[in-house]
């Protein structure tokens, strides 16, 4: 088999999904730049700015993508690759992309607000309080996985430090240049894309390698100096206008995603490595589990991720300029994430089956895809460890805008949350919590559980979690375009496949964890005993999410049955 097969049917399959399903949909959703956008009806210089489309792409793509779609691929690679290469293409063109695209128009429609405020309008109050507290705890937990990610990767490559903070820099004065001073976009990226290049090299020259801190008695390691300085850069970026930080950063950084898939892209087809995994390993992995439902909870970002849809009506629907912009930003966007998890599969099954796993179990997803570009750059007389540099420092800085985004949008679940129309705080007015206390919030417990030492165990459940916002949101969309009278089939059939999936994947985690629990409480099983909090936690997780999700979705088909809106 070879690897050229996979990339080119791969990209010539997303290539006509964007341009036949894509417009199906535009057309379904009767999208035109007729309607004003929320950018334009609420700007507010903050939040709500109207951003041109090549840069809220960037924003966008850089946002979902993170290290998601490199991770997942190469772990599910664990089961040959032909499974996860077809879920990666059907999933992202019939699935994700469809999911993505709808989230965003579902939230243009509705001035812009979350997903959250669509189930309040049609699903009823209490299924948006159960989405927000749940997508709200998601997220919280994606802040701090993510807030140590990074820290770790700063303190192994202290370059990527040097080099993220000169991307921040960087993006702010973009964002000034264009934004205040009115340059053009092209002229401004002709000037700081080679600034960025130049940030890499300066990085590894010059890296950045902090010492223990030590506050009298107390003694505060790297790893925590990291994480206190990640989540305080996580403040500034969530209350920061999205002109000043986010927007300029997440365009600048997209350009690094769009040069690890051209090098993944044409560097494969030129180094054409063999695949050496085979296309069918097994119907089970001793780390991942069973086939079906794992491999699609494990893919996660690569296919179908319910954070997209959190960004989507997050941060995207509020920069949309015109409604027309929705169908590249949001189908678009995923599918050349498609194309990313297609190059990531590469790296990993150009490996034997045992290589493969012997490199996954001792050097990671990270170092294996890595290295994977760096063995294909060398078409391009490129050295391999410059290659195998770059794409490292390219998954770090795209796990960072993941972070500040997250941030954001958390801060947005909670300001929705705690803000109703029965309590009266000033007459007339809601009470509302501003977004400099919501944000700190958000931070603090971030920083408790990154700090904690506990995040580990909560890991496996983040891709069932993952999944099931994603099956909520395609839910409140299709009861969405129910009300309205149109076609919904194409967001009901993934949705109620992806609630399977996602109750199988906790029913799975559930009764594993379970077994693990008593068998740890036996009276031969001493040795076990300090994993009793891990595996209880992890069972209850998965019996309160499974709990959720079975409750959203009677609340979603009863409002169907209906026949009408519920009352919020």
């Amino acid at each position: 088999m070879s690897s050229v097969l996979l990339i080119v049917a791969g990209t010539i399959a997303f290539i006509a999904a964007y341009f036949v399903y894509g417009r199906y949909l535009s057309r379904v959703f009767e999208v035109h730049d007729a309607r004003r956008t929320p950018a334009h009806d609420l700007h507010d210089g903050v939040d709500y700015v109207p951003a041109r489309m090549p840069v809220l792409l960037g924003h966008h793509f850089a946002s979902i993508a993170g290290a998601g779609p490199i991770i997942g691929p190469i772990a599910a690679a664990a089961y040959g690759w032909g499974p996860v290469f077809l879920w990666i293409v059907i999933g992202a063109i019939f699935v994700g992309a469809v999911h993505d695209f709808a989230s965003m128009i579902a939230s243009v429609r509705h001035s812009g607000r979350s997903i959250g405020e669509v189930i309040e309008a049609r699903i009823g109050y209490s299924g948006k309080v159960l989405f927000l507290v749940f997508s709200w705890s998601a997220l919280i937990l994606v802040v701090a996985v993510f807030a140590v990610v990074v820290a770790q990767t700063f303190i192994s490559e202290p370059s990527t430090a040097t080099s993220s903070i000169l991307f921040s820099i960087l993006a702010i004065v973009f964002g000034v240049c264009i934004n205040r001073f009115r340059m053009p976009l092209g002229w401004a990226t002709v000037i700081f894309l080679p600034l960025l290049v130049a940030s890499i090299g300066i990085g590894v020259r010059w890296p950045i390698a902090l010492p223990t801190a030590h506050l009298g008695s107390l003694a505060l390691p790297p790893l925590t100096l990291w994480v206190l300085i990640l989540l305080v850069y996580c403040f500034i970026a969530s209350v920061a206008p999205v002109w000043v930080l986010l927007q300029p950063r997440d365009y600048l950084s997209s350009f690094l995603l769009y040069g690890l898939i051209f090098a993944g892209i044409v560097g494969g087809i030129a180094a054409h490595p063999p695949v050496k995994t085979p296309a069918f390993v097994a119907w089970s992995d001793a780390d991942l589990g069973p086939l079906f439902p794992m491999l699609f909870v494990t893919v996660a970002c690569g296919a179908i991720s319910g954070f997209h849809s959190l960004v989507a009506s997050g941060t995207s629907s509020k920069q949309i300029n015109r409604e027309t912009d929705a169908l590249p930003v949001g189908y678009g966007a995923m599918l050349i994430e498609g194309i990313l998890a297609i190059v990531a599969l590469i790296t990993a099954v150009r490996f034997s089956a045992g290589e493969y796993a012997h490199l996954l179990d001792t050097r990671g997803p990270i170092n294996v895809f890595a290295s994977g570009i760096g063995c294909f750059v060398t078409k391009f007389r490129i050295p391999e460890q410059h290659g195998t540099t770059f794409g490292a420092l390219a998954v770090s800085a795209f796990a960072l805008t993941t972070l500040d985004t997250a941030t954001r949008i958390a801060r947005y679940c909670f300001q929705e949350l705690v803000t109703t129309r029965r309590h009266v705080h000033t007459p007339g007015r809601p009470f509302a919590i501003d977004r400099f206390s919501a944000t700190a919030v958000c931070v603090v417990l971030s920083a408790a559980l990154a700090l904690s030492g506990q995040w580990k165990m909560l890991w496996p459940l983040f891709g069932s979690a993952n999944q099931l916002l994603a099956a909520l949101a395609l839910l409140a969309i299709s009861v969405w375009l129910f009300h309205l009278g149109k076609r919904m089939w194409f967001l009901l059939v993934p949705a109620a496949f992806m609630f399977f999936v996602t109750l199988a994947a906790l029913a799975t985690l559930f009764s594993e964890n379970l077994a693990h629990l008593v068998t740890a409480l036996g009276p031969s099983a001493a040795a076990m005993r300090a994993s009793v909090p891990t595996y209880s936690v992890m069972a209850a997780m998965s019996l309160v999410l499974g709990i959720v999700a079975v409750i959203l979705l009677i609340l979603g088909v009863r409002v169907l049955l209906r026949g009408k809106p519920a009352k919020a």
